[in-house]
């Protein structure tokens, strides 16, 4: 595993995804954006992959950690990187914590492994991803229900790092900024990953890419549908014409944007739980530095190759981040890769197709009279 100092990932301040006003150049993302998922259909919906409603999460129960007890428990294996990419400031941050009860002094409350892993992209400075870097963890071990109801305690934890963060900001302007944030969660043989902005995590099972979060746009049709129904307004791809995410903590200071009662800018999280099979061999999250110039298939095939070559997790991410900058990605850059098996993946050979022959009685007839020619 690869940490930083305090879990904190990547070089002082950073860049800004924050707009200029209406008068800047058309946002370059607005036409070319990655589609939206649910209306195009590109959310590959797994039979055991289970979406949940977090404005009321216990509507739909994800899978808990009593179905998970006899099934495959996976060993966790992690590695991020960061970098400032071609931008001025950096300020994406991620955070890996391999094992919960270790780091927070916790009881032994599940078999297998119980790990925590995010990334966080900042705009408008640097303060907010750092803030939820260090606090949305702290709010999930520390809650009582943890991690019994796993979901509702991680959709608390976004709420309750969202609301400390305007407080701090209340008590000094100079913290003044937001972030996406993207966490995702290991709790014995249980995949928990919750969203808010345009971070992605990808689950990589028998080869084959899984998306585990969905991206928040605003001209998605979905998100575009509740910004507008909380006041707001999508212009040139922009929130309120001034922010390229529809989801955040953070961003207090924004007019318009949120209230203690709410607002366009939400900083709900959008949760997706899966029950780990033998067949998943692990997790990609990123920031969108990493997607913009990634499809998610084509990044579970790169970073496959590369674990098959050296399996380190650590080296996985360095290359991913390679990768990226050799294909012009404009963005700082954030990754983390987690592995869910000791070995390496492994090779994937298509099975050969069974192919029927027969010959027709008078081909059999012919292959006889060819062969009565030689005995001649």
């Amino acid at each position: 595993m690869e940490e930083s100092e305090d879990y904190f990932s990547g070089r002082e301040n950073g860049s800004s995804s924050q707009g200029q006003g209406l008068g800047r150049p058309p946002n370059p993302l607005a036409a070319a954006c990655r589609p939206c998922q649910p209306c195009n259909k590109t959310l590959l919906r797994h039979p055991s992959l289970m979406k949940t409603k977090t404005s009321d999460v216990s509507v739909e129960p994800g899978p808990s950690l009593e179905d998970c007890e006899s099934e495959f428990i996976p060993v966790v294996r992690s590695g991020a990187c960061a970098d400032i990419g071609l931008r001025t400031k950096m300020e994406d941050v991620y955070v890996c914590i391999d094992d919960f009860i270790l780091e927070y002094g916790l009881k032994n409350m599940t078999d297998g492994p119980s790990a925590f892993y995010g990334v966080f992209d900042g705009h408008g400075g640097k303060h907010a991803a750092d803030f939820a870097c260090y606090h949305l963890p702290k709010f999930i071990v520390e809650d009582e229900n943890f991690p019994k109801d796993i979901e509702r305690v991680v959709a608390s934890a976004f709420s309750q790092t969202d609301t400390a963060f305007a407080d701090a900001c209340s008590l000094d302007e100079a913290l003044a900024s937001g972030t996406t944030a993207l966490a995702a969660l290991v709790i014995g043989g249980l995949l928990v990953v919750a969203n808010a902005g345009d971070c992605r995590a990808v689950l990589c099972s028998r080869g084959k890419a899984i998306e585990m979060s969905r991206d928040h746009k605003p001209i998605c049709c979905k998100e575009r549908k509740r910004i507008e129904a909380s006041g707001g307004y999508v212009y040139d791809g922009y929130l309120n014409g001034q922010l390229n995410v529809a989801r955040a903590l953070g961003d207090w200071h924004m007019e318009g944007m949120k209230d203690r009662d709410g607002g366009p800018l939400s900083a709900e999280p959008e949760l997706m739980s899966r029950k780990l099979t033998a067949d998943d061999e692990f997790l990609i999250i990123g920031c969108d530095g990493i997607w913009d110039v990634f499809r998610s298939q084509n990044a579970v095939d790169f970073a496959r190759r590369r674990l098959q070559e050296h399996n380190n997790p650590v080296l996985c991410c360095k290359d991913l981040i390679d990768e990226a900058l050799k294909r012009k990605s404009g963005d700082n850059l954030a990754v983390v890769v987690v592995c869910f098996q000791h070995r390496p993946p492994p090779n994937l050979v298509a099975p050969r197709p069974r192919v029927h022959r027969s010959f027709s009685a008078e081909g059999l007839r012919e292959l006889q009279s060819f062969l009565d020619s030689f005995a001649n």
